[in-house]
Order: C-alpha cells, then sequence, then structure tokens
C-alpha cells in the first residue's frame, strides 16, 4: 500500500474527503513536519498500543573503511529512528 491508497481507505472508512483524510496522514507521517518525527527530533518515544512504538537509538563511532581506498575511517556516532512492532500487530500478522 502507498501512500495514496492509505489515504483513500482512511477517507472510506472514517467518511473523511479525500483532502482531510490527506491532511490527516500528512500531520502524522510527513518526513519535515508530521507528529512522529517531530516528537523523535526532540528525543521522545511515540507508543501506538497494539501498533508498536517509534523511538530514537544511538550508534556509537566506530572504524571503518573506504572501500574504494581502503583507507581507515572514523564513522562518527550519530542517532537513528527505529520501530518495535507491538504484540497485537505481531500476533495479527503471524497468523
Amino acid at each position: 500500500m502507498n501512500k495514496t491508497e492509505l489515504i483513500t481507505k482512511l477517507a472510506k472508512k472514517t467518511g473523511l474527503t479525500q483532502a482531510k483524510a490527506a491532511e490527516a496522514v500528512d500531520a502524522i507521517f510527513n518526513a519535515h513536519k508530521g507528529l512522529i518525527v517531530a516528537e523523535l527530533a526532540g528525543g521522545k518515544k511515540v507508543t501506538l498500543p497494539g501498533f508498536g512504538s517509534f523511538s530514537v537509538r544511538k550508534r556509537a563511532s566506530r572504524e571503518g573503511r573506504n572501500p574504494a581506498t581502503g583507507k581507515k575511517i572514523t564513522i562518527p556516532a550519530r542517532k537513528y529512528p527505529a520501530f518495535k512492532v507491538g504484540k497485537t500487530m505481531k500476533e495479527k500478522v503471524a497468523k
């Protein structure tokens, strides 16, 4: 399912117009100003019971190699978004 299909299904299920459903999806998932991204950028966790939780994890700095030259490089530490599937969704998908 892509974003357009999600919007269409949301509109049908809720009785919203396509435009209002699109606004709702963008408000939650938009990569630049969506609610989930904003919370994660603030270092917070977003938990949706039964669905899963979004969090920020930290990756330590480490040594790597430039594949073109073979020279050792230091890969800096960074934060990255992570998702852990909720119990209800995991059970539903496993059936």
